[in-house]
């Protein structure tokens, strides 16, 4: 059982904020993020695991796919709220009913446009026409379901009075939750603390109902406004992993929760998220729709608990508080990352040349330190093979001992994959292997490791676009663990199995610069 003095509030809290995920319904409606039914029930086990409240499973009637996927979802998870969007529309509510059928708990969610635009441009109906609308889909959808929320469509830009007045007939029809969404992401913090506070004092019935927020991101605030909502009283925030979703995305889930929990002495509340999961959930997510997330992505972006600048390392190899406001590992990532470039100072370079195996003398450290910064300023991010030349007075931008001539890899559908590759040492000797493996990349480092008697133990592999278009370059990162000791490597080309090579010829090098002894005896078993 997880510690929810460590990772979430006190799940038995009645004040707690629950998280309703709209991950698979609103996130899902981004361009480019489309997910299958597999790929839909995979996240959702994910999200369950993350501990999400309400899990918004889809939209049925938007398509028969979309209507067995909330259906699988609905049959499969057993902890969080299942729920199905549906417009007031007896067809929509009745479709979402049976998609529902089989949820341990279920949530039929109507929503309603209730802003003057909105009901004169894309309704065309009168205040009252919404107001018996909506009463009639939420006694509808009761009948059908555990508990209705209902939500006023651009409510942010409807009048507070009469969002109020549909608020309260929503009420008494049987609606368990309200939900106040900012719809097109245009109000601010301000306002939206100021319109929840008018909300709980003028909705009838207030004290037996959740007040919801749902903030979209157009103009950079989701995060904040729905914040700004839990301090005025909201106890449910919908959003998304990463924050997608229509436009410019959702209020990210991540954000939220963190938010919530470095803060709670300010907002009094949180949530029964396992933050430890929110990497995880984050990084599932960018396997199932194939989209990155942005390196400065809060929480979760590769540059979350990176630091380069020297002053900043400096400060945090002395106390990690000094910049940090969290620990990587309260949100699922392994430790924070001292990236050594260009901005880098003399400590934390001292810091990785010893976690590599190096005591340079403060002598010795002048030249090398000048050297690293003279490489620095050609290249983007130093690495460990980098480094371990540097230390050992050697060029880093010169290959060596070994050196791919050739290479070439085949795969087959259904089937295994070969690889062929010669490789020559600066001692003078040629040698051409081939090995078969489970695919390309795999085939490759068998026929490297018989090559060059250095056995490798794959243990991490990421392969990340480094530019853009149909020619893009793809960097390879490798992580391989040889004689009891983890190594790194790192290689770019436009051919993905090409960098896999390069970044394994790194890791190969690097053992035999630095331990060649030991390479030849295990190359042998290999």
């Amino acid at each position: 059982m997880k510690n929810p003095e460590q990772h979430g509030s006190d799940n038995s809290s009645e004040d707690r904020v629950r998280i309703f995920d709209t991950t698979l319904r609103d996130g899902e409606q981004a361009p480019g993020f489309a997910m299958d039914r597999r790929a839909k029930l995979r996240m959702a086990h994910m999200l369950e695991a993350l501990g999400v409240d309400v899990l918004e499973a889809g939209f049925p009637q938007a398509s028969p796919d979309d209507f067995a996927a909330v259906a699988e979802i609905a049959r499969t998870l057993t902890v969080p709220t299942v729920c199905a969007l549906a417009r007031c529309q007896q067809g929509d509510i009745e479709t979402a009913g049976r998609a529902l059928e089989r949820a341990r708990h279920s949530r039929i969610h109507v929503f309603l446009s209730t802003s003057p635009l909105h009901r004169e441009h894309k309704l065309g109906m009168s205040k009252a026409q919404v107001l018996d609308t909506a009463v009639a889909a939420v006694e509808r959808a009761r009948g059908l379901c555990h508990e209705v929320e209902f939500s006023a469509e651009d409510a942010l830009r409807t009048e507070p009075e009469f969002l109020a007045e549909v608020f309260s007939a929503a009420v008494a029809a049987g609606a368990t939750t309200l939900n106040a969404p900012d719809t097109v992401g245009y109000t601010t913090p301000a306002e939206m603390e100021q319109l929840f506070a008018y909300l709980r004092q003028h909705v009838k019935g207030a004290e037996r109902v959740i007040f919801s927020t749902h903030c979209h991101d157009d103009l950079g605030m989701a995060v904040a406004n729905s914040l700004a909502a839990v301090k005025a009283g909201a106890r449910q925030v919908e959003c998304t992993i990463n924050g997608i979703g229509e436009r410019a995305g959702n209020a990210s889930l991540e954000e939220i929760v963190m938010a919530l929990r470095v803060r709670e002495p300010y907002f009094q509340t949180g949530t029964r998220i396992d933050s430890r999961k929110l990497y995880p959930a984050s990084r599932l997510l960018t396997q199932l729709t194939g989209q990155a997330v942005p390196r400065n992505k809060a929480i979760v972006g590769d540059n979350a608990f990176a630091h380069e600048s020297g002053i900043h390392q400096h400060g945090m190899l002395k106390h990690r508080g000094t910049y940090e406001i969290m620990h990587p590992q309260d949100v699922g990532i392994g430790e924070t990352r001292l990236v050594l470039g260009k901005h880098s100072g003399r400590h934390a370079l001292r810091q990785r040349l010893q976690a590599l195996g190096h005591q340079p003398e403060d002598a010795a450290m002048d030249d090398i330190f000048a050297r690293f910064k003279a490489l620095a300023d050609k290249k983007r991010e130093i690495h460990d093979e980098d480094l371990e030349a540097i230390a050992l007075g050697q060029d880093p931008e010169a290959a060596g001992p070994w050196h791919i001539v050739q290479l070439h890899a085949n795969s087959h559908w259904g089937g295994s994959a070969s690889a062929t590759v010669k490789m020559v040492h600066d001692d003078g000797r040629e040698i051409g292997e081939a090995a078969i493996g489970d695919g390309p990349v795999d085939a490759v480092l068998r026929a490297m490791e018989r090559a060059t008697g250095t056995s490798l133990e794959l243990t991490e592999f990421h392969i990340r676009a480094v530019s853009e278009g149909g020619d893009a370059q793809g960097q390879a990162a490798l992580t391989a663990r040889h004689a009891k000791r983890d190594w790194s490597g790192h290689g770019v080309s436009t051919d993905i199995v090409e960098a896999t090579a390069l970044a394994a010829l790194g890791i190969v090098n690097r053992i035999e610069r630095l331990a060649p002894s030991a390479s030849v005896s295990q190359g042998a078993a290999a």
